[in-house]
């Protein structure tokens, strides 16, 4: 390989690597910021229109059904990368310095503990039950 072209490449390779940990540090800050709507959310000094858009938009980033299925094309990751930002931005815009202070709290503090082995095993279980009983409707429906 040229000398140019060594140069232009490692140019290029340090650019993607900047441009790379910017997405990243972007959102691990929206997740850090989700957990904040969370617990602001749960805050009973929250109005409750503040706190019915917080619940909406934490029901919304967690739940597995989305708006917009995301098997189709553009539009099925386009709402996830707007409406979820844009709702977070708007919740932390309308909360209270006070409660917005300690929500950051509590989610500092979250964000610092291991996850939850017992949620882990819930999970699994329930997940294990699920194949059982598919096997056990499979195996009656094919006697049939």
């Amino acid at each position: 390989m040229s000398g140019r072209l060594r140069a232009w490449r490692e140019r290029w390779t340090t650019r993607l690597r900047a441009r790379r940990a910017g997405w990243v540090a972007r959102l691990r800050a929206l997740k850090r910021e989700s957990l904040v709507v969370w617990y602001a959310a749960r805050d009973p000094r929250l109005p409750w229109h503040v706190r019915l858009l917080a619940l909406a938009i934490a029901a919304y980033a967690l739940s597995p059904i989305d708006l917009i299925p995301d098997f189709i094309p553009v539009l099925g990751y386009l709402d996830d990368l707007l409406l979820i930002p844009l709702g977070v931005a708007l919740v932390v815009r309308l909360t209270p310095a006070d409660i917005l202070a300690d929500a950051r709290a509590r989610a500092a503090v979250a964000a610092t503990r291991p996850a939850s082995v017992a949620g882990a095993i819930a999970i699994v279980a329930l997940w294990l039950l699920a194949l059982c009983l598919g096997w056990i409707a499979w195996h009656r429906w094919r006697r049939n």
